[in-house]
């Protein structure tokens, strides 16, 4: 077979050649407006996060300094007082007000986190009449104020004679959250429908397609959900205050803890005002929350992530 001769503007192009009358590629050169918006981009990166981070730093600080200099604004001590650290462990039952902390926030993040996401996907997943309607209407209860909701829901704890135990703090959660149930509504839609279809074709149950495909496809969601109820069970005051009855101190929450703390100290209490060991006791009790934060970070940031692509 005889080979024919290949034209000469095909056998020039390659793969980097470009074809004839395109413009050819120019080097990007950066405008005097680029090199004026990313000084003030990283400037106010900066700024922002000195203004975050200053009061973790500055609560650092007076944990280590010595009574006379918790509130000079120093952020580097005179003196570093190390003992603090001894002496709120010997003074304070803080292990006792952890432990009771992480038991409730860890039933109250995994309950919300489990009951929302069934929901959200039954929104998600399910077709029937007035779907569009009692998802408005569970979103509704978010404009409810909690002091609205506060006596009716204290009532009703108190007929089913759970007053004074820990079952408040977490009982709720079981019937899920408004937020929480929008937050991973919003992840399930975004899951190919296509791949559900198919399960149901090899004849996979309902729970086994929220079992199989969407929980292990909506991971950052459930992270996302346990921190933000985790945290926002471990900062909790109110509740605590209500329904539980303390005996002693060693029965107390982290936020009563510190509370307590600040009473034991203050000077117009009996107090010799030592703000020093209050300060190195909310340090400690700030570092579950941090260690968490640093775990989750990559599903946390990934979730974020997946919501703004969805628009």
């Amino acid at each position: 077979m005889a080979i024919t001769s290949v034209p000469q503007h095909i056998a020039e192009s390659g793969p980097n050649s470009r074809p004839a009358g395109a413009p050819s590629r120019q080097p990007h050169r950066r405008t005097v407006g680029w090199w004026i918006r990313r000084p003030l981009l990283w400037i106010t990166l900066i700024a922002f996060s000195i203004a975050f981070l200053y009061p973790l730093v500055w609560l650092l600080s007076a944990s280590l300094k010595t009574r006379g200099e918790v509130f000079d604004n120093r952020l580097i001590p005179q003196t570093f007082n190390w003992s603090n650290i001894a002496t709120v462990w010997a003074h304070l039952p803080l292990l006792h007000w952890l432990g009771n902390s992480v038991y409730i926030a860890l039933l109250a993040a995994g309950f919300v986190t489990i009951s929302s996401s069934l929901v959200a996907f039954g929104f998600a997943y399910f077709r029937f009449p007035f779907r569009n309607a009692l998802f408005g209407l569970v979103l509704g209860t978010m404009m409810l104020p909690g002091a609205v909701t506060m006596i009716p829901t204290y009532l009703i704890w108190k007929d089913l004679h759970l007053l004074g135990t820990t079952v408040p703090l977490w009982g709720a959660n079981l019937f899920g959250s408004a937020f929480y149930i929008f937050l991973q509504r919003q992840f399930f839609l975004g899951l190919p429908r296509e791949l559900f279809e198919a399960a149901r074709i090899d004849g996979c149950s309902y729970f086994g397609l929220f079992r199989r495909i969407a929980i292990p496809l909506s991971i950052p969601s459930f992270v996302i959900v346990f921190i933000f109820e985790f945290q926002a069970s471990w900062n909790n005051l109110q509740n605590p205050l209500i329904y539980l009855n303390y005996g002693s101190a060693k029965d107390y929450t982290v936020p009563l803890g510190i509370s307590y703390a600040m009473q034991l100290y203050n000077p117009q209490t009996g107090g010799e005002g030592d703000y020093q060991y209050v300060m190195m006791a909310a340090l400690i009790v700030t570092l579950p929350m941090l260690i968490i934060f640093a775990f989750g970070q990559r599903y946390f940031i990934e979730g974020i992530a997946t919501q703004g692509r969805k628009g």
